[in-house]
Formats: structure tokens, sequence, C-alpha cells
């Protein structure tokens, strides 16, 4: 086989030497080819290179565990083109490893990282002699020493004694690591918080055993607080004393204030086919004040549905893990659909959707428990006004919640493998209490993934829901309190909140006319399965099924669908469409596209 290298992309001066190898191929050809190195491109070059070939070839050779290796050399001189040489090697017998023997001296022989690897080292007695695997395991465990706290460990012995009458090979590593380093002094400089404040953020105890993995850790920890532009944890192996290594952070906070615009549009609503802009602005405060204080206002608007919603965040015993939320929000949104009766062609034709207002005001806590549980419960006051049936209504709400939830993700990549959520959450409204109304709310939401055989990806979801409140004070439940489906995070082919219980009636103008309202109760399930093409993009077919319900309505809708997804860098990108099999007294649209992105967990 002959292989004839470019002497450069950008070269114009005349090719100088050709080369041919036979005798080998597959990975001995290509070492041979790394340690022949790029071809000449002059003639000093040339003589230079055509010197070292033998001993190249012979270096390469024996890297892999080939000590008998004969090369033939013909090289040919041509006045006016360039010259041919052409390599015949002959590799002979491989070396094979007799044995591996790696000693540890020192506290790392207890170690049950350092033990673990030691299970997965990649040489085994009876493989070919390969020299960069045993560079590659030299180098592995001095990197796992430093990163598990052994700054002063080092090789007391490291050789390859190689029989080359046997074609045998014999390992012997003995690393001596002596003492672990424990966490000294952690400092942090260049911030403005108050003193403490963020030595509650550090994720292991003082004086805990050094690991790089902790370090990383708490890096994480300080980036997801948000007050800080640039993150430097440097331990400062300088100044090990006392079998201690001190830790310094630099840090670099946030502008005083960021802004983020979004532009979108919402196609084909389920009223009409027009195009609604959406213009979002946000607004953060990353760091208020030196106690850690923050907000952030987002302002949304499109036509007939503008929302502004405040939320100020005061850290309690953590920075992360215990939070008071103040909320403020002014809302304006629509749900289900309204339809009147065409008196010509006696079908229903869509209208509208019914729109509500609402006005926000709340407080909640956040608060981390243990086994990565989040413990949250609130108050919030909730004034909303909508017109039913041409009649408008403004109840009030004191709504006393709870919600316990957990996530657990296989990867701490954006598209994770595997993982679940599991979300358990009930509120409570009492007219003793300055309610309009009593209601009783329970939520349960579960997703599950897992991934088999690296290219099958299965997504299952699951969402429940119950209002328990009686018949007189339902229709004072407001729609934001309701249950509705539709939208790509509920029933696909269906737009946002478009399906539910309907009721009928006669409007203003004497027609017949209906309205979703959304429900007391909801059932909504979801099975994808995803087939990975490459690791950056996938195909995707799901099955939705099931609805918003009240009583003596219990209509559920399936939905089909499929798409293509793409794993961004910022996370999977979904391009969906969903065809429904919709209830024939009602005017729904039968397919849907939905364009998606976010990681699912």
């Amino acid at each position: 086989m002959t292989l004839t290298l470019p002497l450069s992309s950008f070269a114009t001066a005349k090719e100088l030497l050709k080369l041919q190898i036979d005798g080998v191929d597959g990975a001995l050809k290509r070492n041979i080819l790394a340690h022949l190195g790029p071809l000449p491109e002059n003639d000093a070059q040339r003589r230079a290179w055509l010197f070292d070939a033998s001993n190249s070839v012979q270096d390469a050779l024996q890297s892999l565990g080939y000590y008998h290796g004969k090369l033939k050399q013909q090289l040919v001189e041509n006045d006016k083109g360039p010259w041919q040489l052409t390599l015949t090697v002959t590799p002979g017998d491989v070396t094979h490893i007799q044995w591996v023997d790696i000693v540890l001296d020192g506290e790392i022989l207890n170690d049950p990282v350092v033990n673990q690897w030691l299970d997965q080292v990649s040489i085994r007695p009876g493989d070919n002699l390969n020299h960069g695997s045993y560079e590659s395991v030299k180098a592995q465990l001095a990197t796992l020493a430093l990163s598990r706290g052994y700054f002063d460990g080092h090789y007391t012995v490291a050789e390859i004694r190689v029989n080359r009458e046997l074609n045998l090979a014999k390992i012997n590593l003995r690393y001596d690591s002596g003492k672990r380093y424990h966490f000294g002094h952690i400092s942090f400089e260049g911030q403005t918080l108050e003193a403490g404040f963020l030595d509650k953020l550090v994720p292991f105890e003082p004086n805990a055993t050094y690991s790089a993995r902790r370090l990383s850790s708490l890096n994480q920890q300080l980036v997801d607080t948000g007050y800080f532009d640039s993150i430097k944890v440097l331990p400062q192996v300088d100044k090990l004393s006392d079998d201690q290594v001190p830790v310094k952070v630099e840090l670099s906070p946030k502008p005083d204030h960021s802004f983020q615009v979004g532009l979108g549009a919402d196609i084909g609503n389920s009223a009409g086919s027009e195009i609604e802009p959406r213009v979002k602005l946000i607004w953060r405060t990353p760091q208020i004040n030196r106690f850690g204080h923050f907000q952030e206002t987002s302002i949304e608007w499109s036509p007939d549905r503008p929302k502004m919603l405040f939320t100020y965040t005061i850290p309690l015993s953590h920075p992360l893990d215990d939070q008071l939320k103040l909320r403020f929000g002014l809302l304006w949104d629509k749900y289900g659909v309204t339809q009147e009766l065409d008196s010509a062609t006696q079908q229903f034709s869509n209208t509208g959707q019914l729109e509500s207002r609402k006005r926000l005001i709340g407080v909640g806590r956040n608060k981390r428990l243990g086994h990565g549980w989040l413990f949250n419960y609130s108050l919030d006051a909730l004034r909303e006004q909508y017109t039913q049936a041409d009649v408008t209504y403004d109840p009030q709400f004191f709504l006393f919640g709870a919600s316990i939830s957990k996530t657990v993700r296989g990867d701490a990549s954006l598209d994770p493998k595997s993982g679940y959520r599991q979300l358990y959450s009930v509120a409570y409204a009492d007219p003793t209490l300055g309610s309009d109304a009593r209601l009783s709310k329970f939520e349960a939401r579960f997703k599950w993934i897992d991934t088999f055989f690296d290219k099958h990806r299965f997504v299952a979801r699951l969402d429940l829901g119950l209002n328990v409140v009686t018949d007189n004070d339902l229709i004072l439940v407001p729609p934001s309190l309701r249950y509705f489906a539709g939208g790509d995070q509920s029933i696909r082919g269906y737009s946002y909140q478009e399906l539910g219980p309907y009721r009928e009636f006669t409007n203003s103008d004497g027609v017949l006319s209906r309205e979703v309202i959304g429900g007391r109760y909801l059932a909504v399930g979801s099975v994808e399965y995803q087939y990975y093409l490459t690791p950056q993009w996938r195909v995707a077919t799901f099955v939705d099924a099931g609805n918003a319900y009240d009583n003596g309505q219990m209509a559920p809708i399936v939905s089909v669908g499929g798409g293509v997804h793409w794993i961004s860098p910022l996370g999977p990108i979904k391009l969906d469409i969903g065809f429904g099999v919709h209830d024939p007294d009602i005017d729904y649209r039968p397919w849907r596209i939905h364009l998606t992105m976010g990681t699912e967990l």
C-alpha cells in the first residue's frame, strides 16, 4: 500500500519525497508514520529525514513491543521529480507482558478511590507490550495521587524489564505517596459579602482530607449563587505546612445589573391562525447588599397577555439551601377555547379564549433537606378577575401551600442518560381565613429517563391533580387554579392549556356558546422513545394521553407524533410534531408543531 503525504495545504513548492511503507498496517503503520513525522520541505530537511528514518522506525516498533523488527530501505533519486522511498518492515514477534506489579506505600495504601482505580488498570498479563499504555498508567496514578492530596508522592521504582529471547516483559511500579494532606484555611478574595457568608458554601468539614473533587464542588456552589462573574479556586500547594494545604478563592462580582431580552412569536393559537409577537425582558440584580439579597424582574408582552413578576430572594441559614422568596405579580393569561354556534352550518367555531387578570403577592421558603429533597412552604394572596358565561368574577384567595420534590440525574450533562423527578404538593384555602371559597389542592408529578445499549432512550412522565371543592364554590375557583391540558409539556398536538371540560351557555347576543373552563382533576401521561443517530442527533416518537376532567365530563385525548432532537451545547433543542385524536364536538386543531429547548430534568 502506498501512502503519499502532502507537504502542506498551503505549500506551492514541488514535492521532495514520496513514501511507501510495506509489510505492516493498522496501528503499527500509524505509529511508524507518527515517529517519522512530516515529510521534508527542503533539501536539508530531506537529508536529515532520510538519515533518521531507520532509528525512527525501530523506535516505533519497540514502543509497541516489537524488538526483533527488520527494515529494508529502497531509495530512488530523481533529478526532476520527488525521490521515492520504500520502507519494507518485518516486525517479527511481539513481546507480551508476563506480569504487572504495582506496589503502593504510604497512606495511599488504604485509599478506597485509588484501590478502585487499581482494579480497573488497563494493562494485564498476556497483553502485547505497549510503552504508551505503560506511560499512561504511570501518569494516571501520579495524577490521581495529586488530586487526592498526596503532594509528596513519587515513584521509587518505575521500569519495564524485557527478555528479548523469550519475548516477555515485566512491569514494576512502586509508588510512595507519603502522607495525605488536609484542607487548611480557605480565603475568599474580591467579594463584598458579609464575613462568614461564603463559608457556608464550603461543602466539607474543616481539616477534611484534600480532594480535587471537593474543590470542584465548592466551585459549583459558588457558580450556583449567581453572584460572581469569575471564580478561581486555587489550592496553594507552594504553601503546604502542618499537613495542610490552604485554598485561595479569587472572585470577581457580576455587574450590579444585567438585562436579557427575548423575542418570539406564537403562530396559530386555538382561536385563529394569526401571528402573535412576544417580547420578554428580564432584569436581574445579582447582589443587592452584603447579606446576599438579590432580585429578578421579568416583563413579558404579547397581545392580550402581558405579564410582570418580581421576585426578591433573601438567603437565610444557607445561601443556596435555605431561601426566603417574596413575590409580586400582575399576570394576564388565556385558557381553553371559547366558541359560538354558526346557525347556518350548525357547527361551532372558535372565537377566543377564557381570559384572566391575576394579581399575586406571596412569600415562600425553599429549604433543601437531606438526600436531595427540596421542601417549600408558602402563603400566596391571589385575586383573579375573569369572565365566564358572560358573568365577571373577581374572587380572592389566601393559599397556604407546601411541596416536596427530588430530582436525581444519572450524569451532570444537560441531556442526562438517566434520572427521575418526583414532586408532591398541597395547597389549602378557607373562607374563615379570608378566601372566597374553600379549596384543597393536591398534585403529584413524575418523570423518568433511562437509556439502554447507549442509543435507546426512554422518557416517561405522569401528572396528576385534584381539586377538592363543592359544586357551589367551583365557579369561584379562578382559571389559574383549575386544571387544563395541552402543550409541549402535556398533550402535544394541541395548544398550551387548550384542553379540558367545557360548558354551554347562551351569550348576551342570544347565541349558543361553549367554553373550555378547566376542571377539578388532571391525569396526563406520556411515553417517548428516542434513538440516537449520532451523539448529537436523535429521532423520537411518542404517545401522549389524558386530559383535565370534571364530574361527568371524562373525555380522554390521545396524541401521537415524533420529532428530531439536536443535543446542542446549551441543551437539547427538540422539534416535534403531534397529531391529536380530538372530541368531534369541539373544533380543536388536529396537529401542531412544538419547538422546545432545555434539559428534560
